[in-house]
């Protein structure tokens, strides 16, 4: 018997990031507003018989590992490991998001497949639910600071080191264009290039209202991994500038980058931006973009 589901894998920008302070065991406390945008990937995901547990990949993974270190594919070997599930699974995943630019591609696919499983599960009689559970959670941050967002990515403001997740009324939808040059920004640099003074602490209550009702002033979209990482790649900061120069009320690098957004005023502005960037940069990823709503 075969069973199968699919599901789309939305990418995401943080309309701020914050840090709050630094843990003893060195990871630090963020104050984070996550939107998932119209960005994203395509899973499946198929139970059948065979080798219990037993997990395979396969699909155009781009950038992507196509082995254990794929974090769909340790995603779905967690929930085994946790959950148990007498099936073998394969992952079908076809690749949109650019890897290493802040958006969450890895954290999102491995969100989809605890999902897409945690249905099978409820199908197949398990109670209660894995995907409402604590352990659920618990596995999800075990894999990664941003994949207990995305076990359902709608917009939420984030805390912790990305486990406290409070959903947010959605904003209105704004007009995107994303930017991501040839960089590979490693979190663990950007992280260890930070210091205490670039802290901008909790994010105001007036600001994020602000934000939520659309008003996207440029001192709003605080991002304080933006200074290391552009104090190494200073490429973002050019990108950030361009998309300025091209219309955007405002700009930011996402999660630790190096992808940048822009906000536009319509989405005819949106796409001429997004266009002319094509035209002036052919090296960079350009994507015109919005707010993802499943």
């Amino acid at each position: 018997m075969v069973k199968l589901l699919s599901t789309f894998t939305p990418a995401k920008i943080n309309l701020f990031l914050r840090v709050i302070g630094r843990r003893a065991d060195g990871y630090h406390e963020l104050d984070s507003l996550f939107i998932p945008i119209t960005i994203g990937d395509r899973m499946a995901l198929e139970a059948r018989d065979g080798r219990p547990g037993a997990v395979s990949l396969r699909g155009s993974l781009g950038e992507s590992p196509a082995d254990q270190r794929n974090l769909a594919v340790r995603a779905a070997a967690a929930f085994v490991a946790e959950f148990g599930f007498d099936r073998e699974l394969v992952i079908e995943l076809h690749k949109t998001i650019p890897a290493g630019a802040g958006l969450g591609g890895g954290s999102s696919d491995a969100g989809a497949a605890l999902r897409m499983l945690a249905a099978m599960a409820r199908t197949a009689g398990v109670s209660p639910s894995p995907l409402a559970s604590a352990r659920m959670v618990r596995t999800a941050a075990a894999l990664g600071a941003d994949v207990p967002f995305f076990l359902d990515p709608a917009p939420a403001r984030v805390g912790g080191i990305g486990e406290r997740i409070t959903p947010v009324a959605p904003p209105p939808a704004p007009p995107i264009v994303l930017a991501v040059p040839p960089i590979a920004a490693p979190t663990a640099i950007v992280y260890r290039e930070l210091k205490p003074a670039d802290w901008s602490g909790p994010a105001p209550e007036a600001d994020v209202a602000a934000l939520l009702a659309g008003d996207y002033r440029p001192e709003l979209l605080v991002n304080d991994l933006a200074r290391p990482a552009i104090a190494r790649w200073p490429e973002i900061g050019r990108i950030k500038a361009l998309l300025e120069a091209l219309g955007a009320r405002a700009a930011a690098m996402t999660g630790s980058g190096a992808g940048v957004f822009g906000i536009f005023r319509s989405f005819a502005e949106s796409a001429a931006a997004a266009d002319e960037l094509r035209r002036r940069e052919p090296a960079l990823r350009v994507f015109a973009a919005t707010l993802w709503r499943p």
